[in-house]
């Protein structure tokens, strides 16, 4: 069956303000009742989160009465260098900030073709530790640092902070954009997935 999630991502947020833009985030949250204050095992990848607040309804399209009763059904916040993925699934493509020219990550089977995808894997893997391995462009040859490229479907969103909400039914735009506004001119990008 899995876990489905949806993690709204600051995608410029620096590493100094991010840490304040989530409590900011999340005391609005807790204010409204959308989640709740107290911090249980409710998450998934971290030890604890924030369970759905007896207002949650206010935040998603339909209500899932069920959620309450789902072990993993909070919203965690990560703050920090974290590349952000989709969970399944390989990365499809990835377009150069420079020339735009797109390169093909999977096979008409969609598995990953490894001479491409090795181009740019130590970059992604080694960015949340700090580092900015750039990627040259097949194409025009411009290096670019991999959380500038563009990569498709979102498969991978690279930020400073980002609000994963477990299992909620889909969140409802408005709430999103009322999200977004808390963040005052920070670029955000909704990222869906599934484990």
């Amino acid at each position: 069956m899995g876990d489905w999630f949806q993690t709204i991502v600051v995608t410029d947020a620096t590493p100094g303000e991010a840490q304040q833009l989530a409590d900011n985030v999340l005391g609005w949250l807790i204010a409204d009742g959308i989640v709740s204050a107290e911090r249980t095992d409710c998450v998934l990848g971290s030890e604890l989160g924030h369970p759905p607040g007896p207002r949650y309804a206010a935040a998603v399209e339909d209500a899932d009465p069920e959620l309450v009763k789902l072990w993993s059904n909070g919203l965690d916040i990560a703050v920090g260098r974290t590349v952000f993925d989709t969970g399944q699934g390989e990365p499809e493509a990835v377009t150069c900030p420079h020339c735009a020219a797109e390169v093909r990550l999977v096979d008409e089977g969609w598995q990953l073709i490894d001479e491409k995808w090795d181009h740019f894997r130590d970059a992604v893997h080694s960015w949340p530790e700090g580092e900015e391995e750039p990627v040259a462009c097949v194409s025009c040859g411009r290096s670019a640092a991999v959380h500038v490229w563009q990569w498709a479907d979102d498969c991978f969103v690279f930020g400073h902070l980002g609000f994963t909400f477990w299992n909620w039914p889909t969140l409802r735009p408005g709430f999103v954009t009322d999200v977004a506004h808390r963040l005052g001119d920070h670029r955000i990008v909704l990222l869906e997935g599934k484990l």
